[in-house]
């Protein structure tokens, strides 16, 4: 039942501009604002308060900073697992930091994500062999939040 939740609510911010470090349905929202969102609709308060981040996402550090922060929240699952409702890692470039996220909203024969994508917004795309060869983890929300 969270699964459906998740993906009813991430559809829920399709058509979102894309605006780097927002999290407003409908105003803008980056990938992580997307995430964020869709916490706050389906559990109410956001687990953490997000620090200012540029665009680079600690690239010039060599630092997995989004990827530590998904394993504080989320539960690290294997890729070939992956069911709608649960958020997907990418690593844009080979030797750079993991600093795209996605929702996954579609799995089996035709899988699809909802994500922000810069130039596009908030979008559900094809989890096509490019998209999905760049998956670096996996994450499941929790059943509930204390």
């Amino acid at each position: 039942m969270i699964r459906s939740a998740l993906v009813a609510a991430a559809r829920g911010w399709i058509g979102t501009p894309y605006v780097h470090q927002a999290s407003v349905r409908g105003a803008g929202s980056d990938c992580l604002g997307l995430v964020r969102g869709v916490w706050r609709e389906v559990y109410g308060q956001e687990p953490e308060a997000i620090p200012a981040y540029s665009m680079d996402w600690s690239e010039p550090q060599g630092e997995e900073r989004l990827w530590a922060a998904a394993l504080r929240h989320l539960a690290a699952k294997p890729v070939r697992d992956a069911l709608p409702g649960d958020v997907v890692l990418f690593r844009m470039r080979q030797g750079s930091v993991a600093k795209h996220l996605g929702i996954l909203s579609q799995a089996g024969d035709v899988p699809q994500f909802i994500h922000a994508y810069c130039g596009h917004g908030v979008v559900q795309s094809p989890l096509s062999a490019p998209w999905h060869r760049r998956i670096v983890a996996c994450f499941e929300f929790p059943e509930e939040v204390s």
